[in-house]
């Protein structure tokens, strides 16, 4: 499904979009009819998808080779509301999401280093790659929801 570093990107950044629309409509649902456990639910739906978004933005950050203000324009269009899917056409438009998976090494001399090393590693090794990552965003997750939510609890 995921062929191209182009569709988990896009499918991702469109994901993150439609969590910020649940999230507005529970707090909208809250203030209106003073339903809580929207906000519980939507806010829970939103920070893994917001989660899962930015560990999807630094992977194919890597895979392309992006430099670090470009991934971090990536990552950090999650924090503003529906904002990923303008930043992905852009990064598309740019020809950023152009290519797929590296496999292989090449004759580029950055391919030696162990990052990269690693990450064809992975790469070849999809379900292990999905594991980690879902296990990372996963233990994150946790961490954060007994931090507590953005602005406290009410």
């Amino acid at each position: 499904m995921f062929r191209a570093p182009l569709t988990l990107f896009r499918v991702l950044a469109i994901a993150e979009a439609i969590s910020w629309t649940v999230l507005i409509a529970a707090l909208i649902a809250r203030a209106v009819a003073g339903l809580d456990v929207a906000v519980t639910v939507g806010g829970a739906l939103h920070g893994f998808v917001f989660l899962s978004y930015g560990a999807t933005a630094i992977l194919v950050a890597l895979n392309q080779r992006w430099p670090v203000g470009i991934a971090l324009i990536a990552v950090i269009s999650a924090v503003i509301p529906y904002a990923t899917i303008p930043a992905e056409i852009w990064l598309h438009r740019t020809g950023r999401l152009r290519g797929g998976w590296r496999l292989a090494q090449t004759e580029d001399p950055r391919d030696r280093r162990p990052l990269d090393r690693m990450l064809r590693f992975f790469l070849r090794r999809p379900w292990v790659l999905a594991l980690l990552i879902a296990g990372a965003v996963i233990a994150l997750y946790a961490v954060l929801l007994v931090v507590g939510p953005p602005g406290g609890r009410h």
